[in-house]
């Protein structure tokens, strides 16, 4: 790694797998904003697509980078030789790309991504691996080979508890090392009142992937056992799956033709903004059996919408049962649809609920706070934080 010029503004490089704006892409954004307000030269590596232009409009520099990403379809004999040999191909670049922007430190945003990891050390370069992950449903030995590359890190930031937990599990040495950080959410830009009396059907959203992990068959299943209650209620998914996922979209859709519920749920797709969708409904759902953190969870409370989620991992630290929302036991769509009815069956106090809910996580989940601690722990690596931060610090300690 070439020596920085004394005063000149550090080079941090973020790694980030995908392109999208989902809640991982977007809490990388929220990263990549404290490094540039930090007054970092922050390079922003990354897939083309909408998360990258919205880096570039931060100020950061946005280079077009992809790298192989671990996947569970990888899993395999062929899988695994698959990512071998793409890893093999891949590896020069990415240390070529560190040397050459004379990076002071390397931010890999999800352990998805090992490989950066390898190209930082090789490259001489500082890293920290932010982990957003807590697989705690694979073997112990393959959880151990998935962290295993923390060994690596000089420093580990997680999104909550409960995934240092899994860590922890897995790999005792690397938590020593991990810092929980919750994820900042910036709120809408403008604020659009939940109904005061609910008239007609109950409107009900889930926003987020389509996948068994955040839980999308049971907030169908759900809308069946609300429906046969003589609840009139309407769902919208907004999401889409994974490549490769497409499986779970054809068996969500058939088991809702089999229901006989097709009327009464839709599937939206991918949107760019999960606004729309948390606004234009009374009752947000987040039944997800894995969730590290929830970023969908805290969206819904700065919508001011009433929320049901899944005690799940990193939910249970952001939804405080009957304070911010009501929690449920993960998988079980007759305890999702009791709880939505619950909320139906008392709207004023569930509004009530949702407005305090939104207040208080306007202040547990500030991305102004976020933004600075993450910048913290990023320049940690190079000793100290930049010349032009020097404000918010101050206003840190006052």
């Amino acid at each position: 790694m070439a020596a920085r010029t004394a005063g000149a503004a550090p080079v941090v490089v973020v790694a980030h797998p995908s392109a999208e704006l989902y809640g991982s892409d977007r809490q990388c954004l929220e990263t990549v904003r404290g490094l540039v307000d930090a007054g970092v030269r922050t390079v922003v590596a990354l897939p083309d697509g909408p998360l990258a232009a919205a880096a570039a409009e931060t100020g950061a520099e946005v280079v077009a980078v992809t790298a192989p990403v671990l996947r569970k379809s990888l899993m395999t004999l062929r899988g695994a030789a698959s990512l071998i040999a793409a890893s093999a191909a891949a590896l020069p670049r990415l240390v070529h790309l560190l040397r050459s922007t004379g990076a002071d430190a390397l931010y890999v945003s999800t352990l998805t991504a090992p490989l950066w990891v390898v190209a930082g050390r090789l490259a001489g370069v500082p890293v920290l691996v932010h982990v957003h992950e807590a697989e705690d449903a694979v073997a112990r030995p393959v959880r151990a080979a998935l962290a295993a590359p923390l060994l690596l890190a000089d420093r580990v930031v997680t999104n909550s508890a409960a995934s240092r937990e899994v860590l922890r599990r897995s790999l005792a040495p690397s938590v020593a090392r991990a810092t929980v950080l919750h994820n900042g959410v910036p709120g809408p830009e403008h604020h659009v009142p939940v109904r005061a009396e609910v008239a007609g059907p109950l409107r009900l959203a889930l926003v987020g992937r389509l996948s068994p992990r955040k839980g999308s068959d049971v907030a169908v299943e759900a809308v069946a056992a609300l429906r046969d209650r003589g609840v009139e209620v309407r769902l919208d998914l907004t999401g889409d799956v994974f490549p490769g996922y497409e499986w779970f979209e054809q068996q969500l859709r058939d088991r809702v033709a089999e229901l006989g519920i097709a009327d009464l749920v839709a599937l939206r797709g991918l949107a760019p903004s999960p606004w729309p969708a948390m606004q234009a409904a009374d009752v947000v759902l987040v039944p997800s059996r894995v969730e590290p953190f929830g970023n969908t969870a805290v969206e819904a409370m700065l919508a001011g919408r009433p929320l049901v989620a899944a005690a799940a991992q990193g939910l249970r630290e952001v939804v405080r049962d009957g304070v911010d929302g009501a929690l449920v036991t993960p998988g079980d769509a007759g305890a999702l649809a009791g709880a939505v009815l619950a909320c139906a069956a008392d709207w004023p106090a569930a509004v009530e609920r949702a407005a305090r809910a939104r207040s208080a996580a306007e202040h547990r989940f500030s991305p102004t706070t976020y933004r600075e601690r993450i910048a913290d722990e990023v320049l940690a690596l190079v000793g100290g934080r930049a010349p032009s931060s020097a404000g918010s610090a101050a206003r840190r300690s006052a």
